[in-house]
């Protein structure tokens, strides 16, 4: 099968297209015929080696050499004990685990996948698993009346967060590059701001801040958080992470204010809910652009680089 591979860290140049052979599903596992992964900000971590935590599966080398974890395709072989999924199924899921997804199969534990709903296509589906997760649970206490905030606003799960912290009632600031201002007011953000003109620490106290790139220090969160506001990150350089659960835990405390990091809970428990309301109408996935596996390279600098509105999809 066609895969593209990296053997070391570093730009989007180091990735390649081969022939490897196909992956054989082991006990619990089930093998998918790809048909749409998502390019997720994980993804650009995980071929650039950065922030250091991106190397948790290989200091000196990828441990996997095929990346791609947000994966829609059809089941094609199952593995001893599988007995959610049968041959033909078409299913979607979060294979952080095993990676995999930029090739034409990937194998996938059963407990990742779900059953992918009728009504939305592969390319769709696929970009719900890690980014629809994370704005679920990133936004699940904005409440009618807050100050809602989110940084990196712009991109997958920020896409998701603007349109589910308005569903909520709440008033919604989305912070991102100035060319994604207009993308985010037309998902209901209230109010936008260019991250290069404007330090949102320093404009009103929020209820609520959820923060896609964290790069700033606790002292200017804890400025933007209102009292009992509650500050949470995904991602972000391994010194801000570190800074956020240590000093900014000790001082949100102090202050009345909750400081830490998002502990995304992965699964199709937590990613299900967010394709049903796709399903019904209450949210919108937005699909920036389409690559095929020869363009993967361009897709993850597109990705990696902050230019993507939205979601990007590989589809092989």
């Amino acid at each position: 099968m066609r895969a593209v591979v990296y053997d070391r860290y570093g730009p989007p140049d180091v990735l390649r297209v081969e022939e490897i052979p196909v992956p054989v599903p082991r006990a619990n596992q089930v093998l998918v015929q790809v048909a749409a992964t998502s390019v997720n900000l994980s993804d650009w971590e995980g071929l650039t080696g950065s922030p250091g935590y991106a190397r948790m599966g290989g200091f000196r080398a990828p441990r996997r050499r095929v990346l791609g974890s947000d994966i829609a395709g059809r089941v094609t072989a199952v593995g001893a004990g599988v007995t959610r999924f049968r041959v033909g199924d078409e299913v979607y899921g979060d294979n952080l685990s095993l990676m995999g997804g930029f090739a034409e199969y990937a194998v996938a534990p059963e407990a990742s996948l779900a059953h992918k709903p009728q009504q939305l296509t592969f390319a769709e589906a696929s970009t719900l698993p890690q980014a629809g997760a994370i704005a679920l649970q990133g936004t699940a206490r904005a409440r009618r009346g807050q100050r809602v905030l989110i940084n990196g606003a712009g991109g997958g799960a920020g896409s998701f967060a603007i349109q589910l912290a308005k569903l909520a009632g709440a008033h919604v600031t989305g912070v991102d590059n100035a060319r994604k201002l207009d993308f985010m007011r037309q998902l209901g953000a209230d109010e936008v701001v260019d991250y290069r003109r404007e330090d949102f620490t320093r404009l009103e106290p929020y209820d609520l801040v959820l923060d896609l790139v964290a790069h700033r220090s606790v002292f200017a969160y804890r400025r933007a958080l209102a009292p009992g506001g509650r500050y949470r990150c995904v991602g972000g350089t391994v010194r801000t992470l570190l800074r956020v659960v240590t000093v900014g835990a000790a001082v949100g405390w102090l202050t009345g204010r909750s400081l830490g990091v998002l502990l995304v809970k992965a699964g199709p428990a937590h990613f299900e809910p967010v394709a049903e309301r796709c399903v019904a109408g209450d949210l919108r996935i937005h699909l920036d652009r389409t690559f095929s596996l020869e363009e993967v390279p361009q897709a993850l600098a597109y990705v990696g680089e902050g230019r993507a509105l939205g979601k990007v999809v590989v589809t092989p």
